[in-house]
């Protein structure tokens, strides 16, 4: 795999507590859309960057354990904090006890950020765009900034994005556009969530500065526009333990193989599975290269042939093993 540089520029500390036969099981990790890229990335083999802004106690800790996990940390800190929450899952779904959103980037800390990323990411040859905690941690224009000025330095880049964000990045101009169905019915740009309105809004992010757009759906099959021509990408959907994390793995796994030179097709193959391993786990962003790389032989691109789309089919782990066993 090649190198990737990640523009994270609010990462946050999470504890979360798990029921363990009765007993309180507590999770202390670092956290956030770019973390969570950043981990899976890792795990596929890539050599990650990860430009952040980290303060405050939270933010050294949520460092050291980016750092601990095998992941290049380049830092700025100031007087204020990183975000963080507390969520108790024990009785199945996620209960929010307390969360502290971080504070806004200074004119400073961002000039310092920015560097660091030009830097890392002329270094790296690919970068992705992830988006901040919270509105208002950093100004939306950075988007557009950095969009462009990694472009002209010869970066791939991939953006994550929605809302300011992402029509600051479509300015600048991006590589790869992954955005999920809601999002983009929430912005506007597609009137519903139908494969037939959200082609043409795909087109039109594709004519406003993106040239691969892949939108995510759930459990529907993903769409991919690129060079004109839309498909369909198929996976089996996997018994889900936690939905979130699962759009940030298909980014990590599209990035990871797009450094590695592979094609655009065989880069959203890779992110398609390590994103339908991801719901299959209770650690956002986490998955082994092995059962990923397995997964990619589930994964089907198809040519889009128009109206709705059918529902990915359901696996259970016996026939998915099945299934994977087969020649």
């Amino acid at each position: 795999m090649g190198a990737v540089v990640i523009f994270a520029p609010s990462p946050v500390l999470t504890v979360t507590i798990e029921d363990l036969d009765g007993e309180a099981d507590i999770h202390i990790h670092a956290g956030g859309q770019g973390i969570w890229q950043a981990r899976m990335m890792h795990a596929l083999g890539a050599s990650v960057t990860l430009c952040g802004m980290f303060s405050g106690e939270v933010g050294r800790v949520a460092r050291h354990l980016v750092r601990d996990e095998g992941i290049q940390v380049l830092s700025v800190e100031g007087p204020g904090s990183n975000g963080a929450y507390i969520h108790d899952r024990r009785g199945g779904e996620r209960q929010v006890l307390a969360e502290s959103a971080g504070h806004r980037l200074t004119r400073h800390e961002l000039d310092q950020l920015y560097g660091l990323v030009i830097q890392a990411g002329i270094d790296a040859g690919t970068a992705i765009l992830s988006g901040p905690a919270r509105e208002g941690i950093v100004p939306d224009d950075a988007y557009r900034r950095l969009a462009s000025d990694l472009e002209t330095a010869g970066c791939t880049v991939i953006a994550d994005l929605a809302g300011p964000q992402l029509e600051a990045a479509l300015q600048g101009g991006v590589s790869v556009l992954k955005i999920a169905e809601d999002e983009l019915v929430a912005s506007g740009r597609a009137v519903s969530p139908e494969a037939v309105d959200l082609v043409p809004a795909m087109q039109k992010l594709a004519d406003d500065g993106a040239e691969t757009v892949i939108v995510t759906r759930a459990h529907l099959p993903s769409l991919l526009l690129h060079e004109d021509d839309i498909s369909e990408i198929h996976m089996p959907s996997l018994e889900t333990v936690d939905a979130r994390g699962a759009g940030d793995s298909l980014t990590a796994g599209v990035a990871a193989a797009l450094a590695a030179g592979s094609p655009i097709h065989e880069a959203v193959v890779l992110g398609t599975a390590a994103g339908a391993l991801n719901v299959t786990r209770h650690g956002l962003g986490t998955g082994d290269a092995d059962t990923i790389q397995q997964l990619t032989r589930l994964v089907k691109i198809t040519p889009y042939q128009g109206g709705g789309l059918e529902p990915a089919e359901q696996s259970s782990p016996d026939e998915l093993a099945r299934r994977l066993r087969r020649p």
